[in-house]
């Protein structure tokens, strides 16, 4: 007989083959509260033990992909860490929100489906799953031919956490005085890849060989994984210690850290206060960037930025450790919701 699916180019046994390939991979992500196995028509997670502790239980959800992230990752065959990128996407918003971290759901769509590159792919996934204290309980894997070309996919994932309602962090818990502290990014995580893209195309930019200014090539750089911050923030919301969290994604420092101050507040930020990556250098040289731009368009360094009362600064950085900067406080409005001082 036969297979007139597979000629339409839908493989159902190769389907069933990347499952089986990555059923050990997401059981590695589960916890005691996961219930349903891999392959139901719905994943299980069983709360009981979770709300113990907590009198009004919100939970906290956020969904994301990776960008044009992802058309380097084709190109260059780099998708061993593309789905640690898609599970830092979505657990780093729902950190801002003070959330405790729960579960992951994935989307992979692709013109044709390989266990293999699947496999690499969920991999990747897990991975950022178990850095951000999640389980990975459930997902779809749909090959769509003609829509996608044969070595082409895409990506989306979908986060969970929960916390108490009282200790939500929003805008609303900032004052003036308080204290921003900066966590440093792994780099240019996944925001700004379609002008990162234009500037190494339009400058023919070598991404292969080594260089001394970025210790390391070009391509190793701008493939460098998205930073998962729940052990630094974590052990921060079980002491109470921060009152608002940014995470620097597409917009920038300003934007982003416009979001988490009142209508009568300043975020003055001091430039130089903490450590760019030399990437940003590199792409602001070469694409005859302007620093306004840079500033609304990358992290500049910064993947998550806090705002922490006066008397909670010093156990932070001790928290810390090494791990952060103070990069400016909150004034009394008097101008733009951020000013990042030069």
């Amino acid at each position: 007989m036969t297979n007139q699916y597979k000629k339409a180019g839908v493989d159902i046994k190769a389907g069933e083959k990347a499952v089986d390939a990555i059923k050990p991979i997401v059981k590695a992500t589960h916890n005691q509260n996961v219930l349903a196995n891999l392959g139901g028509f719905g994943a299980e997670y069983e709360l009981t033990n979770v709300l113990k502790d907590i009198k009004e239980p919100v939970l906290i959800s956020g969904t994301d992909g990776v960008g044009t992230k992802l058309m380097l990752a084709l190109q260059h065959h780099r998708n061993e860490n593309i789905g640690l990128d898609l599970v830092a996407m979505c657990v780093n918003d729902i950190l801002a929100q003070g959330a405790n971290p729960l579960f992951f759901l994935d989307y992979v769509g692709v013109g044709k489906l390989d266990p293999d590159n699947m496999k690499e792919i969920v991999n990747g996934i897990a991975e950022g799953c178990k850095l951000g204290n999640m389980a990975l309980i459930g997902g779809e894997m749909a090959e769509m031919p003609g829509l996608y070309d044969t070595d082409e996919y895409d990506l989306s994932g979908f986060a969970v956490g929960i916390v108490d309602k009282s200790k939500i962090l929003t805008k609303d818990n900032v004052n003036a005085g308080d204290v921003l502290i900066g966590l440093p990014s792994s780099g240019i995580h996944s925001n700004g890849y379609s002008l990162v893209r234009k500037i190494i195309d339009d400058n023919h930019l070598d991404l292969t060989t080594y260089r001394e200014d970025l210790n390391g090539t070009l391509l190793d750089v701008v493939m460098e994984p998205t930073k998962i911050y729940f052990n630094e923030l974590n052990p921060l919301f079980e002491k109470n210690l921060v009152n608002a969290v940014a995470h620097i994604t597409g917009g920038g420092i300003t934007e982003n850290l416009e979001r988490i101050i009142p209508d009568t507040l300043t975020a003055k930020v001091q430039n130089g206060t903490w450590q760019k990556p030399a990437i940003f250098d590199l792409l602001k040289q070469a694409g005859q960037v302007s620093q306004e731009e840079m500033d609304s368009v990358f992290n500049m360094g910064l993947g998550i930025i806090m705002a922490v009362a006066p008397e909670n600064v010093a156990q932070v950085k001790t928290i810390l450790g090494n791990r952060c900067y103070e990069i400016g406080q909150v004034e009394n409005r008097h101008g733009k919701p951020v000013e990042i001082i030069y």
